[in-house]
């Protein structure tokens, strides 16, 4: 490969475009906290997302959205609207934290990611860890 062709490929690498986005991942994931932690009280949530950008609910912009939190229940399917209750947890004003306050035991937490009327991009924007309180 020609030296000029190998600063060609870098630049677009370094430059955000070309190659260099073919098989980004895309997704929500906790960046805390982490698969089976386990607590003594409260559990500070990091969320995050690659693909999309986090909006307030209310608007309904292309490729964007806002977080919820499912206590013990999995993923919302594609298309359908995230209730509000105990279990499902709104972070409408675009936050990326939170802390919870759970009961003593074994929990799931389900991260969905929705767009601005709430309604759920699927099991493709979500991701399931384990908590365990003491």
């Amino acid at each position: 490969m020609s030296k000029i062709f190998s600063v060609v490929i870098m630049a677009m690498m370094f430059a955000g475009t070309g190659w260099a986005h073919e098989g980004a991942k895309h997704g929500v994931h906790f960046v805390s906290p982490l698969d089976n932690a386990v607590y003594q009280g409260d559990i500070h949530v990091v969320m995050a997302v690659d693909g999309m950008r986090v909006e307030k609910a209310g608007q309904l912009e292309k490729e964007s959205g806002h977080f919820h939190v499912i206590i013990d229940g999995g993923f919302v399917p594609d298309g359908e609207a995230v209730v509000k209750n105990a279990t499902y947890m709104h972070f409408g004003k675009g936050q990326t934290e939170a802390t919870l306050k759970l009961p003593k035991g074994n929990h799931t937490l389900t991260l969905q990611f929705a767009d601005g009327h709430h309604i759920s991009y699927g099991k493709a924007w979500s991701q399931t860890i384990h908590v365990d309180v003491k």
